[in-house]
């Protein structure tokens, strides 16, 4: 949804290894912040990489629940995650 977005660099990666792309530690490495759909995510993401320094992670704080790219999932995504840009392009 954010590939084309000029503000910022994305990269898009689950937590299964039945994702299209699963979360590594390049990519932790390589991220400012991290979003992830609900809370349950940020502390697996915290167990599962506590050898690296990890960057701010951030819930969006939504239900993993939609059908992929649902209507109002993308809409809930959308909102969460510009509310997200406009406090990274703030610092």
């Amino acid at each position: 949804m954010y590939r084309n977005d000029q503000r910022i660099n994305v990269r898009s990666a689950g937590m299964s290894s039945k994702s299209n792309h699963e979360l590594s530690d390049e990519d932790i490495l390589w991220a400012n912040v991290i979003l992830v759909m609900e809370q349950g995510y940020k502390k697996r993401i915290a167990e599962h990489f506590r050898h690296l320094e990890l960057p701010r992670i951030e819930s969006l704080d939504i239900p993993d629940e939609y059908q992929y790219m649902d209507d109002e999932l993308v809409g809930l995504i959308r909102t969460a995650v510009e509310y997200q840009i406009q406090q990274i392009i703030k610092r």
